[in-house]
């Protein structure tokens, strides 16, 4: 893992980056750096064990469905001014790798923000964008496919793996690769932290 090389590769393709020690780091960068702001949260385990939503509601205005479930919160994330996020896998050659079940966290990330952060653990960096992929599929779609109790295959078996499945509760609907910030945010913002964290 060559965290100088990824930084690299991100900031030449035109993500901003900035490099967290910890967990808490990241928290407290964000928490200084947001306040008075519409926040809309995708689902993550990153963000989760950060304690993101619990220390951004203090100064700022939060939507996260893990919190409050339903479409209109899902709506109200998806045109927040700041939209937080993870990866399911990121390669040294600059690319963001993520799965989702049901489309949200992809599409809420491309919408028009003030910014959009990705919160990447150290845990979620590959090589290559071949191996990201693997990473994605085989690591952290079983996990979060066991997570929610699914009954795929990648989630029952002893081994963290994709069967490609067709069951009517795959989680795996959606790929988005990033090559470069998309569009619609004023700034993209990678946090690289110096820790593992999140699947």
């Amino acid at each position: 893992m060559d965290l100088n090389r990824l930084q690299d590769h991100l900031e030449r393709a035109g993500f901003a980056v900035v490099r967290c020690p910890t967990g808490q780091a990241a928290k407290d960068y964000l928490a200084a750096r947001l306040t008075g702001k519409t926040i809309g949260m995708g689902g993550s385990v990153t963000l989760r064990d950060l304690g993101l939503y619990e220390a951004l509601c203090q100064s700022n205005t939060v939507y996260w469905h893990w919190i409050t479930p339903g479409q209109e919160t899902l709506a109200k994330a998806a045109a927040a001014q700041v939209y937080l996020t993870s990866v399911n896998g990121v390669a040294e050659t600059g690319e963001l790798v993520n799965i989702d079940g049901t489309g949200n966290r992809i599409s809420a990330a491309a919408g028009a923000h003030e910014l959009v952060c990705y919160l990447v653990g150290r845990n979620k960096v590959a090589e290559t964008l071949d191996q990201a992929l693997w990473r994605a599929r085989n690591i952290a779609a079983p996990l979060n496919a066991r997570r929610l109790n699914r009954k795929t295959p990648c989630a029952q078996g002893e081994e963290l793996k994709c069967h490609d499945c067709r069951s009517p509760e795959r989680i795996c609907n959606g790929l988005s690769v990033l090559w470069r910030p998309l569009g619609g945010a004023q700034e993209t913002l990678v946090l690289l932290i110096d820790e593992d964290l999140g699947y």
